[in-house]
C-alpha cells in the first residue's frame, strides 16, 4: 500500500529529475536509475510487530480488545508477535545489513500515553527514543506513523473513539507529544494510516474493531449504523489529520525541518466490461475510495458524487490545507493510480509506504526457510518497482518505496495465516529468531547497486 505527500517546493525538482532519466530496459534497472534521493525502505507498525503488550506501562488498544475476544481471522493476538520491543537492536542491524535507506514504523499511542491523554509513560518514551537513535546511528531514516489503527481502548470506552469530535483534540495532543519528543530526529511524519479503511472495517461491515455495523452491511455487530457512522469516523480522522498538520507547520516545521502527510490505501478500480454503466461504476468507486480523502485534502470538500449520493449523511467540511496519501494491487494499477493522482490532484509527492506479497505460514525448519527460493515475492516486488520507475519517467512525483513488511508480523486481516516479511520470524520459538529470506537478499543486492531482475528470472517467462 503506498503513500502521498504534497510538498509543492519539491515538485519542480522531482519532475526535472524524472525527465532527466535516461531510457533503460526494465531488466537492466538499478537503484541508480531512480531519481537522486529516492528512498528505499521497509515497514511495520507498532501493534503488529512490537509485542510486549502488557509490559512497562502499556495499556490495551482497541486491537488488543478485539483479538482477545477471539475476533482475529485465526483467533490469534499480537501480545508477542515478532517481539520487536525486545529485539529492536537486532532488527536495526538486520536493516543495516540489508542496506535499507529508511524504516517505517508507528508509535503505539497506548504505550506512549496509556490513558489516551495526559501523562507520558517514561518507559514508552525511552523505547521510541532508543529505537530512533539506533536507526540514526546506523544511517537509517525513521519514517514515523503517529496513528496506525491502535486507538487506546480507554478513549473508545469513554466517548466512542472516532465517532466523537473529542478524538480530534486528544489525537492532536498526542501528536504534539510525538513532535516535541522525537521531531529533532524524525523528519518524515505520517499523521494517520489508511483512514479510508478503518471507517469501513470498524464502522461499516464490522470486521475490525470496534465492530460497529448494521444490517445488511454487516451482520455480526451488537450496535452501530453502517449508513452514517463510517462517514462520521472518516470525517473526524480528516479533521484530526488537518489539526496535526497545522500544529506541526505552525510550531515545529521551521525548527525541525520535517515533512508531514497522510497514508491512504489505494485500490484502483477498473470497469469489468466496456459498457458505459461499468465505466461509470469504476469512476464512482475510485471517488468513494480514493477521492473520499484526496478530494478534501486538495480541493477542500468531498467529491461531488459522494455529496449527491450520500446527502446529509456526509458531514460538512471546512477547507483544510492540502496534505498527503498511499497505494497497492497489480503493477499496472499502480501506474494508473499514480497517473490519476498526477492529473486530478496536482501531482502530490508520493511515497509508496506499503507494498508486499504474502505467502503461507512457515511449516519448515529455519534452515529450509533460509534456503527457500522465495521467488514469487521477489518477482512481485520487481514488477511493482519497474512500474514505479516508468511512472516516474512519465512525471509522477514519487519519492520513495517501502516493502511491506520488513519482518513477519501479526497481520490485521490475516493474523499469522499469511506472512509478508522480507525477513522471517520463527513465531514458534520463544526467542523469535529472525532470518533473511532470499527476497531480502535480493532486495539487499538491488540496494547495493545490483540489477532489478536477477539473471535467473530473465530466462523464464512470466505472465502478470
Amino acid at each position: 500500500m503506498p503513500m502521498i505527500f504534497p510538498f509543492p517546493v519539491a515538485v519542480a525538482a522531482a519532475l526535472f529529475a524524472a525527465a532527466a532519466l535516461a531510457p533503460r530496459h526494465a531488466s537492466a534497472l538499478t537503484r541508480h536509475d531512480f531519481p537522486e534521493g529516492f528512498v528505499f525502505g521497509a515497514g511495520t507498525s507498532a501493534y503488529q510487530v512490537e509485542g510486549a503488550a502488557a509490559e512497562d506501562g502499556r495499556k490495551p488498544s482497541i486491537w488488543d480488545t478485539f483479538t482477545h475476544q477471539g475476533h482475529s481471522s485465526d483467533g490469534s493476538t499480537a501480545d508477542v508477535s515478532a517481539d520487536q520491543y525486545h529485539h529492536y537492536k537486532e532488527d536495526v542491524k538486520l536493516m543495516h545489513k540489508m542496506g535499507l535507506d529508511a524504516y517505517r514504523f508507528s508509535i503505539s499511542w497506548p504505550r506512549l500515553i496509556p490513558a489516551g491523554r495526559g501523562q507520558i509513560n517514561p518507559k514508552g518514551l525511552e523505547y521510541y527514543n532508543n529505537l530512533i537513535d539506533e536507526l540514526i546511528l546506523h544511517g537509517i531514516q525513521p519514517h514515523v506513523t503517529i496513528y496506525h489503527f491502535d486507538l487506546p481502548q480507554v478513549l473508545q470506552d469513554e466517548y466512542g473513539g472516532l465517532l466523537s469530535p473529542r478524538f480530534i483534540d486528544d489525537y492532536t495532543a498526542y501528536a504534539n507529544v510525538c513532535f516535541k519528543s522525537f521531531g529533532d530526529r524524525v523528519k518524515h511524519w505520517v499523521t494517520v494510516n489508511e483512514p479510508n479503511i478503518e471507517p469501513i472495517g470498524g464502522y461499516d461491515n464490522g470486521s475490525q474493531p470496534p465492530r460497529r455495523c448494521s444490517y445488511p452491511f454487516g451482520a455480526d455487530c451488537a450496535e452501530g449504523n453502517s449508513s452514517t457512522e463510517p462517514y462520521m469516523a472518516a470525517h473526524h480522522l480528516l479533521l484530526a489529520h488537518a489539526s496535526a498538520v497545522s500544529l506541526y507547520r505552525e510550531k515545529y516545521k521551521a525548527a525541525q525541518g520535517g515533512q508531514i502527510g497522510i497514508t491512504l490505501l489505494g485500490w484502483w478500480h477498473e470497469p469489468a466490461t466496456d459498457t458505459p454503466q461499468d465505466a461509470a461504476a469504476a469512476v464512482r468507486m475510485n471517488d468513494f475510495h480514493i477521492g473520499w480523502f484526496m478530494h478534501p485534502l486538495v480541493y477542500g470538500d468531498y467529491p461531488p458524487v459522494m455529496r449527491s449520493r450520500v446527502g446529509r449523511r456526509l458531514p460538512a467540511l471546512p477547507a483544510p490545507e492540502p496534505a498527503k496519501g498511499e497505494v497497492e494491487t497489480a503493477p499496472w494499477s499502480l501506474r494508473k493510480l499514480l497517473e490519476h493522482l498526477k492529473l486530478n490532484y496536482g501531482n502530490p509527492t508520493v511515497w509508496i509506504h506499503e507494498n508486499g506479497y504474502a505467502d503461507g505460514p512457515g511449516t519448515r525448519s529455519k534452515a529450509e526457510e533460509e534456503d527457500d527460493d522465495d521467488e514469487d515475492r521477489a518477482e512481485f516486488l520487481q514488477d511493482y518497482m519497474e512500474t514505479l520507475y516508468l511512472s516516474i519517467r512519465n512525471g509522477s512525483n514519487a519519492r520513495g518505496y517501502f516493502v511491506w513488511s520488513f519482518l513477519d508480523v501479526f497481520e490485521f486481516l490475516f493474523g499469522y495465516r499469511l506472512r509478508f516479511g522480507l525477513c522471517g520470524v520463527d513465531m514458534g520459538d520463544a526467542a523469535r529468531t529472525r532470518y533473511m529470506r532470499r527476497s531480502a537478499r535480493w532486495y539487499s543486492g538491488f540496494l547495493a547497486g545490483g540489477e532489478l531482475r536477477p539473471a535467473a528470472r530473465a530466462q523464464k517467462s512470466y505472465v502478470q
